[in-house]
């Protein structure tokens, strides 16, 4: 049974305010793109703000449910099995943005990879507890471990969505190398995923793209190094203050993917580097304090629990900001509770209500 003991505060309050934040900052990069393509200025920000409160609604109810009741094998393989009903599923319906990545349910939109990475937490956080301290041995937990990791990969690669399936395969092995994966084996998946990574990167068109725009930019700046460019030039912009809320000017038509992928970018505009400074201080304390919560988690499963979605959160802000500052090659990852997308913001809000609960019952 829970324990008689408060969520952590900290924790709570900076989710909240990257929630609220969030709704605003999708209004702002979106309100004139709205009004051009829908004949709306608040279409975009009307279902973040409905997504919001759906998101929060359910982080208040899943955070006072004891985090022990994921850990049945029952519910594990049942989500797992689910998810992977879902990933193969979404190959067979018609595509969006010549993607299929997203179920249409009424205006509205379920995106399964998102709930795949919450899947895989919940089997990792099991499996890892089960196998403790024996985490090297092959037959009896690498195995296993691969085969659902490399489906669940797989199936998201399928879509196309690389940036996701990276994501996922990195919270994976942070969860194992904490478990105690001997890095030999780290070194081993590396040598033979190089084959891999070659084909899906260096030999599809649009990904090679991406990897020579990030290289050099400005070797084509209406072409291939044109996202990236819009987006320095709207980080640069804003200088320390920023030009004022609603007043950035590469959102209007000028930065693709604005109030999606690219909202840091407008917040740097906007805001300036008080307000991306700001964000990556949020982002860093609910880091701090997940880690702090998996630590003192009363078990194992607790531990790999809060692990993986503190790390899930954080691997995801973190790719999404270095892509905008042009760190990293463009990938097709959100910024969690910030970016517009509805399956993104309730299955991030209701990971964070289990990380909670998790907080709740810490030593």
């Amino acid at each position: 049974m829970a324990k008689k003991l408060k969520p952590d505060r900290i924790l709570f309050l900076v989710t909240l305010v990257l929630v609220g934040f969030g709704v605003a900052m999708v209004f702002s990069s979106s309100a004139i793109v709205a009004k051009e393509k829908f004949g709306d200025p608040n279409y975009f920000s009307l279902k973040q703000l409905i997504s919001a409160t759906l998101g929060l609604a359910v982080m208040f109810v899943i955070m006072k449910v004891d985090y022990h009741v994921y850990r049945h094998p029952a519910m594990v393989f049942s989500v797992l099995a689910m998810v992977v009903a879902l990933l193969v599923l979404v190959l067979f319906l018609t595509a969006s943005a010549n993607t299929h990545r997203w179920i249409q349910l009424s205006g509205f939109s379920v995106q399964p990879s998102e709930l795949a990475k919450l899947a895989l937490i919940f089997f990792l956080a099991y499996f890892l507890e089960r196998r403790k301290g024996r985490v090297n041995d092959i037959p009896f937990t690498l195995i296993p471990i691969g085969v659902i990791v490399a489906l669940l990969a797989g199936l998201i690669v399928l879509q196309p969505d690389l940036g996701t399936a990276v994501a996922l395969l990195i919270t994976s092995a942070v969860l194992l190398f904490v478990a105690g994966l001997d890095l030999r084996w780290v070194a081993m998946s590396m040598i033979f995923a190089a084959p891999a990574i070659y084909l899906l990167v260096f030999r599809v068109a649009y990904r090679r793209q991406r990897i020579l725009a990030f290289l050099n930019p400005w070797e084509e700046p209406l072409g291939r190094g044109f996202q990236i460019i819009q987006s320095l030039i709207s980080v640069g912009g804003g200088g320390i203050a920023g030009l004022g809320f609603m007043e950035g000017r590469q959102k209007l038509f000028y930065l693709p993917e604005a109030h999606t992928d690219f909202i840091f970018a407008v917040i740097g505009e906007e805001l300036g580097m008080i307000g991306t400074c700001g964000v990556l201080a949020l982002f860093t304390i609910f880091m701090w304090r997940g880690l702090r919560a998996s630590v003192h988690a009363p078990d194992l499963f607790g531990f790999y629990l809060a692990l993986g979605i503190t790390m899930m959160v954080s691997v995801q802000a973190y790719i999404n900001m270095s892509v905008v500052l042009a760190l990293l090659p463009t990938k097709g990852i959100p910024l969690p509770f910030l970016s517009y997308g509805g399956s993104s913001f309730v299955v991030m809000l209701a990971a964070v209500g289990i990380l909670l609960n998790v907080s709740q019952q810490s030593s």
